[in-house]
């Protein structure tokens, strides 16, 4: 007999049958903490699981103890519950299927389709709807945010973690007459919950929808957005957002809902947060060998619902600009940790292109030859080609150059705009006795890329020309702190636009 763990539930698989039993736990999300609320969640999940699979669902059913085992005959005193469920055949989950890259519109279509029904014979009450106002989605969010704090410095920053709590709370704020629209479009419905690829199993006869929420009605009592995003998300996550996007963009046409996109990172970016914390749960609470991979996963949701609250589902090139001896590449290089996207400099290209150290300032009789005006144009159009390339490739990249030039900044704009991907500045900007400190100490340091040094400083600043042409694809950020409260500072400001 097989059996599988999770945080909340022992699975024993004894085919042609899975026999599933709630752990005795109270997790505040949850409570199976006595034996009578375990066996009223059995038949709860039982109930709920066959408004979409009945077939699958069997019964709940008593466990006794014996003087020596447990046995489902009536002999002994009852020691726990089961839930009964007719086993699906391996090789048609969704996340295998998604490994075998068997999942395209048809399949997603199919998922569609049936969740459309399922909507549909859901009738939304007061009861339900009144999950849709803001205030009550809030209880949802901030028990969320409660419940990651003791994860916040160990599996996500300090910094990420302030990004996407002000990034919800943002959204609450910008969009109160949206969520008031959803309730009344009747959007709020009683819903799966925790709609994600392994709790989708598609036969070409069959497209069965399992394991649906039943430990807390206001997880289910949600906008069928917030359902679907779970799966979009999970899409994300495996690297397929082409499929993600999919998903959103026909639900909205099959579900006459185009609003519902003004809601899906929202959503996602909860739903990832969720999954990061559930991973997280299982990395401490599990003493097994599997710990390190939850922890892992945990790490990498975290990053994906900062993503979401930074630059949404579109692929985005952030370029960190600024005057020199403002911070730019070490800004740059903490924002790429936090966002795990790769960081191009535009000092390193210029150099690796010369063919010149890396580490050592230009010899003076190259460096003419070094920052000419061929070599700089040959520097962007590389950090760029870089740029565009990793930021669709990693749902996003960063630049950090000076850009000094209006018709730098420009090109970049028109030809990210070109290549479907969103284009974003943050101009980094510090006190001028900061700067020439900075500069100063340039000198004593060992291992710096940039040439620029105190002397260059007059005739760079008389080259800079000021971007304010770029607004609104442009965010000012002082960096005149520590680099981790000016990488924070970046993210707040990027939750916001």
């Amino acid at each position: 007999m097989l059996s599988i763990q999770t945080h909340i539930s022992w699975v024993f698989i004894a085919s042609p049958f899975v026999f599933k039993v709630k752990k005795p736990v109270n997790l505040g999300f949850l409570d199976f903490s006595t034996l009578e609320r375990r066996h009223h969640f059995c038949q709860r999940e039982l109930d709920l699981n066959r408004r979409l699979c009945p077939d699958v669902y069997l019964d709940v059913l008593p466990i006794y103890k014996t003087p020596s085992d447990f046995s489902f005959k009536a002999n002994g005193n009852i020691a726990e519950y089961c839930l009964k469920m007719k086993e699906l055949p391996k090789g048609g989950f969704l996340g295998e299927l998604l490994a075998e890259r068997r999942v395209g519109e048809s399949e997603i279509n199919r998922i569609i389709s049936r969740l459309r029904r399922f909507y549909e014979s859901q009738t939304p009450t007061r009861e339900i709807e009144q999950w849709g106002i803001p205030g009550k989605l809030k209880i949802s969010t901030d028990e969320n945010f409660a419940q990651v704090e003791p994860f916040v410095g160990r599996k996500i920053s300090p910094a990420g973690f302030e990004a996407i709590r002000h990034f919800t709370k943002e959204f609450y704020i910008r969009n109160e007459k949206l969520f008031r629209r959803r309730i009344q479009q009747h959007r709020i419905r009683d819903c799966h919950g925790d709609l994600h690829l392994d709790h989708i199993h598609l036969t070409p006869k069959a497209t069965t929808i399992f394991d649906c929420i039943e430990f807390n009605d206001r997880f289910r009592f949600i906008d069928v957005a917030n359902d679907v995003a779970f799966l979009a998300m999970d899409f994300d996550f495996e690297g397929r957002s082409d499929l993600g996007n999919l998903l959103l963009r026909n639900c909205a046409r099959e579900f006459h809902d185009p609003e519902m996109l003004k809601l899906s990172d929202f959503y996602k970016c909860y739903r990832a947060l969720v999954r990061a914390k559930v991973e997280s749960i299982q990395a401490t609470s599990m003493k097994t060998t599997k710990a390190g991979k939850h922890a892992q996963a945990a790490t990498r949701y975290f990053r994906l619902a900062l993503r979401y609250a930074v630059s949404g589902s579109e692929p985005l090139l952030l370029a960190v600009m600024g005057r020199v001896g403002t911070g730019k590449s070490t800004v740059a290089r903490g924002l790429g940790n936090e966002l795990n996207w790769p960081v191009f400099s535009s000092d390193q290209i210029r150099k690796t292109l010369a063919g010149v150290s890396l580490t050592k300032r230009t010899p003076a009789k190259k460096r003419a030859e070094v920052y000419s005006r061929q070599m700089t144009a040959q520097t962007y159009k590389e950090l760029l080609a870089r740029g565009l390339l990793a930021a669709k490739t990693h749902g996003g990249a960063i630049v950090d150059a000076t850009f000094s030039s209006a018709a730098n900044r420009e090109s970049f704009r028109q030809k990210c705009e070109k290549a479907h991907v969103r284009f974003q500045a943050v101009e980094l900007e510090v006190d001028p006795g900061e700067i020439e400190r900075r500069l100063r100490a340039r000198n004593k340091s060992v291992g710096v890329i940039s040439d620029a040094r105190l002397e260059d400083l007059e005739k760079l600043v008389a080259a800079y020309e000021a971007p304010s042409q770029l607004s609104p694809n442009l965010v000012k950020v002082s960096a005149d702190n520590a680099v981790s409260e000016t990488v924070k500072s970046v993210l707040l400001r990027l939750t916001e636009l």
